[in-house]
């Protein structure tokens, strides 16, 4: 059999190195920042189901050496938070995006971000809810905070109304010391530079590691 069949692509790669750093044996390593538990685990947005799949099978091999693990997913924040709005609300900026939209699509778009954004952007927005299901989690399972860690997923669904920078900029100091990864859709440039899904300009306000 031809060895290019056990070789890796990035993708797996990148997980291999993430779950070494989780397990490592003097503690999650997956920031080079003392008390910095956050990581970055950027994919190709077209590579969305690869994700999962490795996201699952991380997980699965977690779980059998011990480890809970808290999976997040920010699609399913941002519809409780729109619901939590009523009927009436999601009818009524629905027919207005719409009006906007035959308009000119921009004028659509940009009166959906003005109604969306209070809701999610920061302290109180989808950081709370982050920051409230890691700490009841560790209220639930007060001796396993060590062997721990939560991915934030289905990042996607927040385009284009938040950056993920800010989404972490404002957890920081609220996850319990829980380690952190954020599957982030989009394209690194340079260093540490992220484009979210690929469209919008890089932003380099990223102090966490960024796998691969």
């Amino acid at each position: 059999m031809s060895l290019h069949l056990f070789q890796q692509n990035p993708l797996q790669e990148a997980f291999v190195a993430l779950r070494r750093d989780l397990i490592h044996e003097d503690g999650p390593h997956i920031s080079t920042m003392r008390n910095y538990r956050f990581a970055i685990m950027q994919y190709d947005p077209s590579d969305e189901f690869d994700l999962r799949g490795e996201v699952q099978r991380l997980t699965a091999d977690l779980v059998a050496n011990g480890w809970m693990v808290l999976s997040i997913s920010l699609q399913t924040l941002l519809l409780d938070r729109v619901r939590a709005q009523g009927l009436e609300w999601v009818d009524r900026v629905v027919q207005m995006e719409e009006r906007m939209a035959g308009i000119e699509p921009e004028r659509g778009l940009n009166y959906l971000k003005s109604k969306l954004w209070p809701l999610i952007e920061g302290p109180d927005g989808i950081a709370a809810d982050c920051s409230r299901l890691i700490g009841e989690y560790a209220d639930r399972h007060p001796d396993t905070v060590d062997r721990t860690v939560a991915f934030i997923g289905r990042a996607g669904a927040l385009y284009p109304f938040i950056r993920s920078s800010a989404l972490l900029r404002h957890l920081d100091g609220r996850t319990r010391n829980v380690p952190v990864v954020l599957l982030y859709p989009g394209e690194r440039r340079g260093v540490a530079g992220l484009s979210f899904m690929g469209i919008l300009n890089p932003d380099n306000d990223y102090r966490p590691r960024i796998y691969p």
